[in-house]
């Protein structure tokens, strides 16, 4: 199957800090993935290579089969909302619509009116006199409407309320249904991308901690409570993702493919959110090894 978006080995340096380091994943096309880290984890610099807006330092980059960027064929082929929802400020709707005509070979115009119709956007209303929730609306039909294979969407709904929130997602699951289009959405709302995500990103200091189809991460990540122990005596196949202790209980939090067979233990599932924050929780006891499950 074709990569909606591949890294190997991808790296992004500034002066001597790397914003992303040894970055290797593969979201196949047709997947709604979330892209998932703290402040400072890399999830922007990785979408802006993946748009075209920057170049590697080092490693390699590749979206819908071809390098991002590399020519007006690439760019139609992707669609980026930024984090800021950009819009133009001092252009009515019904001006970006017409920018976005102008840009984009496959503008499907029909489908942006309807759109900015739907939402109730007055098209002679200034983009700077919209609400944010309008705004990101805007932003994600001029995204929609060149008819991209790939939409990429850097924390959208971050200064949405709830309901602008919801609605936005509603909307995007609309068109994913409908278009068949690849996303990619980065959020720090792990609630909101269990609602909408069927692939999961987890970026940690510039590298990649979890990549891969958020059923078979969930299937292959147990609790697991039982008499206090060391963690380093667990079988060598239960990788360590984050443990806490009391004077007489431990709590490990593991990933394996293998049955747990200890009669100790209590073994429990966990929520998609339970599991991202124990990844991203300085508390991990040692990194395992890359998770890439399909």
């Amino acid at each position: 199957m074709t990569a909606a978006l591949g890294a190997r080995a991808l790296g992004k340096r500034y002066g001597r800090n790397w914003a992303l380091s040894g970055c290797t994943l593969d979201i196949p096309a047709g997947r709604v993935a979330g892209l998932v880290g703290p402040n400072g984890a890399g999830k922007s610099t990785l979408l802006n290579l993946a748009a075209g807006m920057l170049t590697p330092t080092t490693g390699a980059v590749e979206v819908c089969g071809g390098v991002p960027g590399s020519g007006p064929e690439q760019l139609a082929k992707v669609a980026f909302v930024a984090q800021e929802t950009p819009v133009y400020p001092g252009l009515s709707v019904a001006e970006h619509l017409r920018l976005g005509a102008r840009l984009n070979p496959r503008w499907d115009d029909a489908l942006a009116r309807a759109r900015i119709e739907r939402w109730g956007l007055d098209p002679r209303r200034r983009a700077g006199k919209l609400s944010g929730g309008q705004r990101a609306q805007l932003a994600l039909t001029l995204g929609i409407a060149k008819r991209p294979e790939l939409l990429l969407l850097d924390e959208p709904v971050a200064a949405l309320d709830p309901l602008a929130r919801r609605e936005f997602l509603a909307s995007l699951m609309e068109i994913v249904a409908e278009d068949g289009v690849s996303v990619v959405l980065s959020s720090h709302l792990v609630a909101d991308l269990e609602r909408v995500c069927d692939h999961l990103v987890v970026l940690v200091g510039g590298e990649v901690r979890l990549d891969g189809e958020v059923d078979g991460i969930l299937a292959t990540h147990r609790r697991l409570t039982g008499p206090r122990r060391d963690v380093a005596t667990l079988p060598a196949e239960q990788h360590v993702v984050s443990a806490s202790h009391t004077d007489r209980q431990s709590t490990v939090l593991v990933r394996t493919e293998a049955p747990i067979l200890d009669p100790q233990w209590t073994v429990s599932e966990l929520g998609l959110e339970d599991l991202v924050l124990a990844y991203l929780s300085g508390d991990a006891v040692r990194r395992p090894a890359l998770a890439v499950l399909r």
